[in-house]
């Protein structure tokens, strides 16, 4: 490392030693005799009357430095009369307005009006200096005027030039600035790849540092107007203005980490940081002052910071800080070549090679001491860190085996080994990030009867036992088609995971396990058998619940919510097995605001009864009507089932029954005014048969209105009696004694006990629609359908068959003997008004029929 910094240190001297020759020998011709002539700011004359004033005063020398000044300076010369001068080159690109004029035999026949106050394209050569062509003079008669002014350093180093002479030299000038930037850009790139691989500030600052002073160069010799923004001449004027303090504010910085100045001289460091403070502050007042008074104030105040940082090198080495050996020379270098520069500025030193390239000279010996200087750092804090890291190893690998145990084990039940909460919402989340369009089905299963064993055996019985299911049930799911493995631990392969102490949690492909439904229905019986433990039968009543991605969510957590809440719901209770349905979701935002809202419309009217016809397939008359409650007014419908479902839930059931039977009295009334004497179906919830006093509400509901005494029939589910059957008897009995006929609802969906069935004081089934749909298609169906209209009717009941849809579905049930069917054949649900209509019409088409 340090015999290349070395190398590359020889090699720059030798470019900037050629950089100096090529800038001195390759001249065509300097002239004595330039004439100049200053006005004063805001003076401003043309080119004729210039040419006539009598204020021009010899220039001592081709390369004029009037310094920072707002005057307009004039200059006049004369064309040499030789052929090959055709060039006129002002080698300073910070001149905000240059205008050049040709005069020949006193008149003005060329004007070219440029600076960096214009658009770069509008220069007549596109040269980061400015280049006036003009054709050769052999006469002598041929002057050229010159206009300059700007607000910053008024400086006009002028040559004339052959074209082909000039290119020649600005071709290997630009190839040794080439190098210079190269080197600079080199060291930029390298130290950020350092940065970004140890991250430490230094190197970061480093790069700030050398990037502003590069930009500060590109600046100065116009480099940057013509690469980076040759389009945004303001962009140009003021970009020196911030890159100078921001270039010094980065170095003080860098000065101050690398010097460990907070550390080894707290008085330094609160001088440095007091430089930065008033260098940040310059970058705002730079944003506020005119151009001119800013760049004074600007190098101003660049000129004690260089300084500075020249100061604390030494005094730091003078302490014993090796480091800032590198340090002092570096800077050394760079404030002699930026003190040089600022004096050229200001007017103080004269143009040549030194005072133009002065910064660009200490920058490049500032730049490779530096990284030097970085380099043997670098060796050294690596060298120390290697050894620190050898003396950590041993402890880190023992760290980490430990640690490993901990994960593991904190990943693991400690009882049952299996995969906890927070590994499966891990693995889950995985599985939906690796497969966003995959439905993974999130299946918790919950043990609702293990706090009853544990209070009937005791706490250890119960470990065991939930030990003995856990492997039972992590069994059971291995064969599942369509499971997904959770990972494996202490030789176990797992694809149950424990949420809780009672609750379990799998995750399968749902496409796969839906294509085997049996194996699902295998696999749910087999999870819902009991235990064997010391001999006994230990049942757990265990529930499932499904959720299914993405449909029922994209994250694990809510996908576990949900399994769980479809796990807690009454189908799930019923059947062992419940799949998320939203509408069935209280726990949910729009189900809280759709409670919300339901309760306003019961207390407001806003609900309404519609009914749908019954039709006794032997006479033909409508003999019975059905009471369907509808929401109407919103905007997403809801269903008669969701209101119920979501009243339920809600605890609003208890009001809605009450209102709907009310409403359905003066339903009734309405029909017998209008001559229609039929019966009218009101279903009723399982929660209202747990009410206690709800018998005794029909009781004295009834007692006020005798006219419909009998007329009144409570449909009730078939499965929702089984939920609780010894209340619903109790309850059903007693509505039965009161005269109020009941009717077995939805008959054949759910599973219940014939037994159980005979002892209800019903008078009449209803044949769930799922068998009477596809009646004239499946033959299966109608085997069923025919033994349950012969068993009912064996039994004393009534059958009215619901959904019929179709002619040739009603003819076949008449010929099965049913009494009654319902569905859309007749009509679908409709508003009394409506109703009424329908029934008159009905009624107009039957005379018609028996006239005819």
């Amino acid at each position: 490392m340090t015999r290349f910094q070395r190398s590359r240190s020889l090699a720059v001297l030798t470019l900037l030693l050629s950089l100096a020759f090529s800038c001195r020998g390759a001249e065509t011709f300097r002239f004595p005799d330039v004439e100049f002539m200053r006005l004063a700011p805001g003076v401003q004359i043309s080119a004729e009357e210039a040419l006539t004033s009598s204020d021009w005063q010899p220039l001592e020398t081709s390369s004029p430095n009037f310094g920072y000044t707002l005057d307009t300076v004039w200059f006049r010369l004369n064309v040499p009369a030789d052929r090959q001068i055709d060039l006129l080159e002002i080698a300073y690109s910070q001149l905000d307005h240059v205008a050049f004029y040709v005069v020949d035999n006193g008149k003005l026949t060329e004007a070219i009006i440029t600076g960096d106050r214009y658009p770069f394209t509008q220069r007549p050569i596109l040269n980061r200096h400015f280049l006036f062509p003009f054709s050769p003079d052999t006469s002598g008669n041929r002057k050229i005027l010159l206009e300059i002014r700007t607000e910053g350093t008024l400086q006009v180093p002028m040559t004339l030039w052959n074209t082909q002479a000039f290119f020649e030299h600005a071709s290997v000038e630009e190839q040794l600035h080439a190098v210079y930037y190269g080197i600079l850009i080199s060291v930029i790139f390298f130290n950020l790849f350092v940065f970004l691989a140890l991250r430490e500030p230094v190197y970061l600052l480093y790069v700030l540092s050398t990037f502003g002073y590069l930009l500060i160069i590109g600046n100065m010799n116009g480099t940057a107007f013509q690469l980076i923004w040759p389009g945004s001449p303001e962009i140009q004027n003021r970009a020196m203005l911030f890159t100078v303090p921001l270039a010094v504010i980065f170095t003080l910085l860098f000065s101050r980490s690398f010097l460990r100045l907070k550390q080894t001289g707290p008085l330094l460091n609160r001088v440095v940081l007091g430089f930065v403070t008033l260098n940040a502050a310059m970058v705002v007042i730079t944003g506020i002052l005119e151009y001119s008074t800013a760049m004074r104030l600007i190098v101003a105040m660049a000129i004690p910071s260089t300084l500075l940082l020249t100061v604390i090198g030494p005094l730091q080495w003078f302490r014993g800080k090796p480091q800032a050996g590198y340090y002092t020379m570096a800077w050394g270098a760079l404030s002699l070549g930026s003190a040089i520069t600022a004096a050229n500025k200001y007017g103080l030193l004269p143009n040549n090679f030194i005072t133009t390239y002065g910064m660009e000279i200490g920058s490049a010996f500032e730049v490779i001491l530096l990284a030097l200087a970085l380099a043997a750092r670098l060796y050294q804090e690596r060298q120390d860190k290697v050894e620190a890291r050898e003396a950590e190893l041993a402890a880190m690998a023992a760290r980490r085996s430990a640690e490993l145990k901990l994960i593991e084990s904190a990943l693991h039940n400690p009882l049952t080994g299996l995969p906890n909460r927070a590994s499966f919402e891990m693995q889950v989340s995985d599985l939906i990030r690796q497969s966003p369009k995959t439905r993974h089905g999130i299946v918790v299963i919950h043990l609702n009867n293990l706090q009853s064993v544990t209070k009937t055996l005791g706490h250890q019985n119960s470990d065991r036992i939930l030990e003995l299911a856990s492997r039972n049930m992590n069994a059971i799911m291995r064969e599942l088609p369509g499971i997904i493995s959770l990972g494996q631990h202490n030789g176990r392969n797992f694809f149950l995971a424990s949420l809780d102490s009672e609750t379990f949690a799998c995750v399968v492909d749902a496409s796969v396990a839906e294509s085997a439904r049996r194996a699902v229905v295998h696999a749910v019986d087999a999870v819902r058998s009991p235990i064997d433990y010391l001999g006994m039968q230990v049942p757990l009543n265990a529930q499932v619940g499904v959720a299914i991605s993405p449909v029922n969510g994209t994250d694990s957590t809510s996908l576990i919510r949900r399994a769980v809440i479809a796990e807690g719901s009454d189908r799930a209770r019923e059947r062992g097995i419940a799949y998320y349905k939203p509408s069935r979701d209280s726990y949910s935002a729009g189900r809280l605001t759709m409670v919300s809202e339901l309760q306003q419309a019961l207390a407001n009217d806003g609900l309404k009864l519609h009914v749908q016809p019954k039709l006794d397939l032997k006479t033909g008359r409508i003999t019975g009507m059905e009471a369907l409650i509808r929401w109407p007014g919103r905007d997403q419908p809801v269903g008669a089932d969701e209101i119920i479902v979501l009243a339920e839930q809600t605890g609003l059931i208890k009001p809605l029954t009450r209102w709907v039977l009310e409403q359905s009295l003066q339903l009734r009334s309405c029909l017998l005014e209008t001559g229609h004497v039929v019966d009218l179906s009101v279903n009723i919830s399982p929660n209202n048969l747990r009410e206690p006093d709800f018998p005794l509400f029909v009781k004295r509901l009834m007692s006020a209105h005798p006219q419909h005494s009998g007329a009144i029939i409570f449909e009730v589910t078939e499965t929702s009696m089984m939920q609780d059957p010894v209340n619903a008897l109790k309850t059903l009995n007693s509505l039965a004694n009161a005269g109020i006929p009941v009717s077995i609802d939805d008959f054949g969906s759910g599973y219940s006990s014939l037994s159980y069935i005979k002892q209800l004081p019903a008078s009449e089934i209803k044949i769930d629609r799922s068998l009477i749909t596809d009646l004239a298609t499946r033959e299966e169906d109608r085997v069923i359908v025919q033994t349950t209209i012969d068993m009912c009717h064996s039994l004393g009941y009534l059958v009215v068959a619901e959904g019929v849809e179709h002619e040739v579905t009603a003819n076949m049930l008449k010929d099965m003997g049913c009494d009654m069917i319902q569905g859309y054949l007749l009509s679908r649900p409709l508003p009394l008004e409506d109703m009424l209509i329908w029934l008159a019409e009905r009624r107009k088409a039957a005379l018609q029929q028996v006239s005819g």
